[in-house]
C-alpha cells in the first residue's frame, strides 16, 4: 500500500460528511453533517471515543438547521 492510500485504510470511524458543506448562519453548524466548524477541523485528530460521542449527537442537531422559515409565502405576508 502506498503512503497516499494509507489515509483511506485507517481504522477509524467514518466521517459523517455528505459533501454538502455550508455553515448555517445562526446555528453555526454544517447543514450537511451537522458538525461545528471546530469538530470538522479536528475530526481527523480526534480519538475514536470523541468521534463516536459526536456521531451520537448529530441526529439531535438536525432540527437546529432544518427549520423552515416560510419561504416566499412568509415573505409575502411580511410585505
Amino acid at each position: 500500500m502506498s503512503n497516499s492510500d494509507a489515509v483511506w485504510k485507517r481504522d477509524e470511524i467514518e466521517s459523517p460528511c455528505v459533501k454538502l458543506c455550508s455553515i448555517h448562519p445562526e446555528a453555526k453548524l454544517c447543514v450537511g453533517c451537522f458538525r461545528s466548524i471546530a469538530e470538522i477541523t479536528e475530526w481527523s485528530r480526534m480519538n475514536p471515543v470523541d468521534r463516536h460521542r459526536i456521531m451520537a449527537e448529530l441526529p439531535d442537531r438536525k432540527g437546529l438547521v432544518m427549520k423552515r422559515r416560510g419561504g416566499i409565502h412568509k415573505r409575502k405576508e411580511r410585505a
